[in-house]
């Protein structure tokens, strides 16, 4: 691409920008309009286009005003109301004027927001409420429970109430309401899991329990779970139905029971015969067979909603045939795929009598097939929690506009990506299989250079639009089912959930089912020593190497031909053979296929293939082919109320670049767009040395993959973060808050490794030594499943260094980060050796490479031991 003074002409144009154009999509025949536009700044969208709130006025769709666009003949641009680096979201947000606003604006996120003197009343109104005296609320209770002709109080609703343990205990409620059916005792501050087992399981005829946002059932869940089931009447516990629910629980979904109306310890006959509609939408439902809920009980039931149950599937035929017995259901929601099938037209032939099923007709999914299935998705709006600020609310929701590039140029691609958000105009697409325009960003060079670059998206029909027709675009255009399209679709929409569980725990079972033996140490590896007792002719591209090995058994050399010894920094190939000279007899510092070691998703495989999923490994996902397995994964622990923050790595890239910490399912699926990556479980809750997060890097010398002959250098060090660590939503965008290689980035914050063991050990009352023990075997067993696992490996004139890196968790077992390939391995000790390794009778840095060589060619094993 040759520079311009100024793009001036048509020809000048598509000269410079030739490629952008191609790699667009837009037709040619559009060229000339979009360079017209682009030369007069011309943004013309508004005289074609409306947008309209839709969803209650939490999402906006576009609609066409205009009579009629034909295929392919208009160009539009639209600009990008914010672009930025991940890694300065949060910071703009918080210190560019205005942008928080207009974001939330854009996103729907500020519907909420009224005047300053309302959020001040309702702030005022929370702070009264708190501080009330709660024996004058349950006087008012029982009163009004009394005028509206109730025996006794049989609904108590004390929110939000500041209720602890040993007021929860005073109050003595069992005792007082004996007869109550309904306990709301949300957002309180309960935490203790055997003051509130024994207080409600003195509850007899209670029927509901909530509980939700409490210490106790973020700590303690499932424990409290259980111990209410001890309930005999219990039927929804924290708006989950319990195995007991039955005509109560089911009344109370159809607007049956309330608290005007919370029913009576004998249930009336037949309060269910007027429900019409009844919404179990994320009930917890195993089995819905049940003697409550049939035709006889609900004979008057037009609409249903099963979504998001795990509805087991020994029981769907039998629900298919009770379904069959409503003849008054004229209107379905279910998962798609799901238990109740694997289709909507096999569905609507099981259940003939419907007329709707997902909000869309019977007759249309009948005509159409199940390319109309992603159109019955339900969006995923943005959610917050009241007072939530602006900018974590938009951190949150912005992956569902986010799109993104990456620069590039002659010389190289930029390492990390950009994001933008579409203006409003552009941000009002929604999605659709068969969308009517496409959306492409284009980079536009004014002055043929990329320092000239401004960025826009162009958008244009690739179909006939007809006035009010809505305007929608496909968000995973060019993407089929070859490349997950149904899972990643899960970034926009609520896809049914049960499918992902089920490959969850079929890929888990999988799993489980793998198992290594280890391998045994047949024999030593014999010397590389000469028989003539000439040094080892070294030839090396690496500076560290060729400045400090002076060795007397070794000497260094220009010209690989001579080498008995190949160190280098580059893959040594066929291609490299021929080009240099290098023949299989000289020895060379790496192994074929070591990638099963260094590259992040092929080290998770080669440990899951050998050892199922082993402690010391974080659940681990190929995004590339178990997205699927990881939203299962994802759903399960957001149901069992589990901490679901991940880390997502790219395959082969080093010093943390594009990597991102996240609880966002959305931004998951997303950040798949930048490049291949694994997913991992983060270590949310890793031992910390003086409040801040560290990992540890270990020297492994491999002489040998067969039989596995490996070394632990006695040098480690420790890398360490500069910020005290947080959990904070903020802190994830912090670099010295999360990560520890602060060679690149950041202030280099290094311990020396004999000073760090001694004040660890004094912080944390622990001997090192337990902990060094636990490495070691875990290191050991991660080479164990590349020798077992990839025979190809072995190579009798192969040695090598490895750098592992280890994390431990706040009960100080090792965690396994990553395996670094000997030139990486080497550069780093460029940074470290000096500033770290030393004193006592550790090696040395300047000594470092003479005891790796020693080791591996000479079979001296000084400063290091066999694992």
């Amino acid at each position: 691409m040759s520079a311009v003074e100024r793009i001036e002409t048509y020809e000048e144009f598509v000269k410079v920008h030739g490629l952008l154009l191609t790699a667009s999509g837009l037709p040619h025949s559009l060229y000339y309009k979009l360079f017209q536009k682009l030369s007069s700044e011309t943004f013309d969208g508004g005289a074609y286009f409306q947008i309209e709130p839709c969803e209650d006025g939490r999402q906006r769709r576009l609609l066409l005003t205009s009579d009629l666009m034909a295929k392919d003949s208009q160009v539009f641009l639209i600009d990008h109301a914010w672009t930025f680096r991940l890694s300065d979201a949060y910071k703009q947000l918080q210190e560019v004027p205005g942008l928080a606003e207009r974001m939330a604006s854009l996103m729907c996120l500020d519907i909420d927001l009224g005047s300053e003197a309302n959020s001040l009343v309702n702030e005022v109104s929370h702070e009264e409420n708190a501080k009330c005296d709660i024996a004058a609320i349950l006087e008012t209770e029982i009163r009004e429970a009394k005028e509206k002709g109730h025996a006794s109080l049989r609904w108590l609703e004390l929110d939000e109430l500041d209720i602890d343990d040993d007021m929860f205990l005073s109050l003595d409620l069992s005792s007082r309401f004996p007869d109550l059916l309904a306990l709301s005792l949300c957002g309180n501050k309960l935490e203790n899991l055997e003051v509130a087992a024994q207080e409600v399981i003195k509850f007899k005829h209670l029927k509901a329990l909530w509980l939700n946002n409490n210490p106790i059932t973020k700590t303690c869940d499932g424990e409290l779970e259980d111990a209410v089931k001890g309930l005999p009447e219990l039927e929804i516990y924290n708006s989950k139905f319990t195995s007991n629910f039955g005509e109560w629980a089911l009344g109370f979904c159809g607007g049956v029971y309330e608290k005007d109306n919370p029913g009576s310890i004998h249930l009336a006959d037949h309060p269910l015969q007027s429900v019409t509609s009844l919404d179990l939408a994320d009930r917890k439902i195993h089995n819905l067979i049940n003697k409550a809920f049939s035709p006889v009980q609900l004979p008057s039931l037009s609409y249903l909603n099963l979504r998001g149950n795990p509805l087991q599937q020994n029981s769907v035929g039998d629900l298919l045939e009770i379904l069959k017995g409503f003849h008054s259901l004229h209107s379905l929601e279910v998962d798609i795929p799901g238990p109740l099938g694997e289709n909507a037209t096999e569905i609507l032939e099981s259940l003939p009598t419907l007329s709707e099923l997902n909000g869309v007709s019977a007759a249309k999914i009948l005509e159409t097939g199940k390319h109309v299935i992603d159109s019955m998705l339900q969006p995923r709006l943005p959610e917050w929690t009241a007072g939530e600020p602006l900018a974590d609310r938009i951190i949150s929701a912005m992956w569902l506009f986010l799109m993104s590039y990456r620069l590039a140029d002659e010389e190289k691609i930029d390492e990390t990506s950009v994001w933008y958000v579409m203006d409003e105009l552009g941000s009002a697409l929604r999605h659709s299989d068969e969308a009517n325009f496409r959306v492409a960003p284009f980079l536009f060079m004014p002055e043929g250079n990329l320092e000239s670059a401004v960025s826009f998206s162009i958008l244009w029909p690739t179909k006939n639009v007809q006035k009010g027709d809505e305007c929608t675009r496909d968000f995973l255009f060019g993407i089929g089912e070859d490349k997950q399209r149904s899972a990643r679709l899960n970034a926009w929409f609520h896809t049914p959930e049960n499918y992902f569980v089920q490959e969850y725990e079929k890929y888990f079972q999988k799993l489980q089912l793998n198992s290594v033996s280890p391998t045994n140490q047949l024999s030593a590896t014999r010397s590389a020593r000469r028989l003539d007792g000439c040094p080892l002719h070294v030839y090396t591209d690496i500076p560290q190497v060729e400045e400090t090995l002076n060795h007397p058994e070794f000497v260094i050399t220009s010209d690989p031909k001579d080498a008995d010894i190949i160190w280098t920094s580059v893959q040594v190939d066929e291609d490299m053979k021929r080009a240099t000279g290098i023949t299989d007899r000289q020895y060379v510092n790496q192994f074929p296929f070591e990638a099963c070691l260094v590259m992040k998703h092929h080290l998770a495989e080669t440990i899951q293939k050998a050892h199922g999923s082993p402690a010391w490994l974080q659940p681990t996902y190929n995004l590339e082919m178990h997205l699927s397995q990881l939203i299962g994964d994802y759903c399960i622990r957001r149901r069992n109320g589990l901490n679901n923050l991940w880390i997502l790595k790219p395959w082969n890239m080093a010093r943390t670049i594009d990597t991102t910490v996240t609880d966002n399912l959305s931004s998951i699926i997303r950040l798949m767009e930048t490049g291949p990556k694994i997913c991992q479980k983060y270590i949310e809750c890793p031992a910390l040395f003086e409040g801040k997060k560290f990992d540890l890097r270990y020297i492994v010398l491999v002489r040998s993959m067969n039989p596995l002959e490996i070394f632990l250098s006695d040098v480690f060090w420790v890398r360490l973060a500069n910020n005290p660590y947080s959990l904070n939503k903020n802190s994830l965008f912090e670099y010295e808050t999360h990560f520890t290689v602060m060679m690149y980035r950041g202030r280099l914050n290094h311990k020396n490794t004999e000073d760090f063991v001694r004040e660890f050990e004094q912080e944390h009352q622990v001997k090192w030594y337990d902990i060094h023990l636990r490495v070691r075997t875990m290191i050991r067993s991660v080479f164990e499943a590349a020798a077992v696992t990839h025979p190809e490996m072995h190579s009798p004139t192969s040695r090598a260094i490895y750098g592992v890196d280890v994390m431990l968790d706040r009960d100080f077992q090792p965690k396994i980060l990553e395996v670094t390939y000997c030139p990486d391995c080497t550069r780093a000790c460029k940074y470290d050796m000096e500033a770290v390794i030393g004193g006592g009778g550790i090696v040395r840095g300047h000594d470092f490479f003479n005891h790796v060589f020693a080791c591996l060619f000479l079979n001296e094993t000084d400063h290091v031991s066999q694992l």
